[in-house]
């Protein structure tokens, strides 16, 4: 029907005026497409054209586009040069720059090196003679060795480090490093008693050489418990009344803390063997060093009483008892043998010493059906060894080491080394034969 807008009859869609279709031939087909003259435009193209007729787009600068080939300039950030760029915009990588990591390890180093100034001197020291910083490892001897330790570079013994320019650094620790030899039959012994009593002899020497509470100055009541009731006697005399004759010190190491402290374990290198001691029973000898690492006590560096030697040697004790013979050792020291203290707090010092002890002691046990013994308990027959670093004539039942950054010239009047410098740390010589008549010599050693 007629409207308004069209008030003429409409023709029906798909008709001429001459009532033909015009799309009665038409095909769809893919040269149809080709060949069409309009194109469609997408729904988002057209939606987008009729936004930017009065919005137009703006370019963020985030991306370059084929519209503004200009590259977007690099920001600046804290007054840094920009970074350079190559024609497309791109940032260049730039090569690592590694002065801020250089620069906080060289810090690192100058702190280091401030905070352990002796340990830096040692190294420069072993750097120049070319000699080595560290001792090569040692198992328990067999044998007597046929030299002494190889030398090392010089260093300063710490709390951290006692063992630096030792050679017992490479020794073996503790009891453990008391080995015992095979056990065979001897004279009136079958093998399994001399097993038992090499067995308690390596727990003597470890009860008065290696005990902590003993080491630390403290009675050596275990150690007593294993000697036969003569050489207890004796013992207790000589911790009880120390003096040339007998002292503590002949079968016990022990240290006075207001002079020593020990610290870390010990160091310990020697041997033992067997041998037949015709009708009288068996011999053990023995041969051991031990090593102790020590820092200053409270009262290290003052001086010692009784520091002054004798005015001529005090006659011997009747010898009643192996163990209340003389002190069968030389007692070396360094030169400034008598020390007084140059710092107020002794003990706050983390610079340590070391004593080195060699026991070479032997031990007899009687054949119980000729003599009157107990054979579960230790009797003496023999004394050998040396020290080295602990004050000279001083017989009051411990050992005084001598720490050098406590160290001054002795006073006029004061005792002075006279006897030959030794190292401590051969064992390829056998130990020296005492001289009781002569008295304890007062030597140096070459090395601690």
């Amino acid at each position: 029907m007629p409207i308004v807008e069209d008030p003429d009859p409409r023709r029906s869609e798909g008709s001429d005026p001459d009532g033909s279709d015009p799309f009665e031939n038409l095909v769809l087909d893919e040269e149809f497409v080709k060949g069409a003259t309009v194109k469609e435009q997408a729904g988002r193209t057209r939606m987008l054209a009729a936004r930017w007729k009065d919005q137009p787009p703006v370019d963020p600068g985030a991306r370059r586009t084929v519209l503004d080939p200009t590259p977007a300039r690099p920001k600046r950030r804290l007054r840094r040069a920009p970074a350079p760029v190559d024609a497309w915009g791109t940032p260049r990588r730039r090569g690592r720059d590694l002065r801020a990591p250089l620069f906080v390890l060289l810090t690192v180093a100058v702190l280091l090196a401030a905070l352990n100034l002796d340990g830096l001197r040692d190294w420069y020291r072993g750097t120049r003679g070319g000699l080595p910083t560290s001792a090569p490892s040692v198992a328990p001897e067999t044998a007597r060795p046929g030299s002494a330790p190889p030398s090392l570079a010089a260093q300063t013994p710490t709390v951290d480090h006692p063992w630096a320019g030792s050679p017992a650094e490479g020794w073996p620790a503790g009891p453990g490093a008391i080995e015992l030899p095979p056990a065979q039959a001897v004279g009136a012994f079958d093998a399994d008693q001399v097993a038992a009593q090499l067995k308690l002899v390596k727990d003597f020497l470890v009860a008065s050489n290696l005990d902590p509470a003993v080491i630390a100055g403290g009675r050596p009541e275990t150690a007593l418990d294993l000697l036969d009731r003569e050489e207890r006697d004796a013992a207790v005399r000589g911790l009880d009344h120390p003096d040339r004759a007998a002292d503590a010190t002949s079968l016990f190491s022990r240290f006075d803390p207001r002079d020593a402290i020990p610290v870390g374990d010990v160091r310990v290198l020697g041997r033992m063997s067997v041998e037949g001691d015709g009708e009288r029973g068996v011999l053990i000898h023995t041969d051991f060093s031990f090593v102790y690492a020590l820092r200053p006590g409270p009262e290290a560096g003052r001086p010692l009483p009784g520091s002054k030697p004798p005015a001529s040697p005090r006659p011997a004790a009747p010898e009643t008892s192996a163990a209340a013979k003389p002190v069968a050792w030389t007692i070396a020291a360094k030169p400034a043998a008598w020390t007084i203290a140059v710092a107020e707090e002794a003990g706050g010092s983390t610079r340590t010493t070391r004593t080195v002890v060699r026991r070479a002691d032997t031990y007899r046990f009687y054949d119980p059906a000729r003599y009157r013994n107990n054979p579960k308990k230790i009797n003496f027959a023999e004394f050998r060894g040396d020290v080295a670093n602990t004050a000279c004539h001083v017989q009051d039942g411990f050992y005084h080491p001598q720490f050098e950054q406590f160290a001054v010239p002795a006073p006029p009047g004061g005792q002075t080394p006279h006897g030959p410098a030794t190292d401590p740390y051969d064992r390829s010589t056998p130990a020296p034969v005492p001289d009781p008549s002569a008295g304890p010599e007062c030597g140096t050693v070459s090395r601690s």
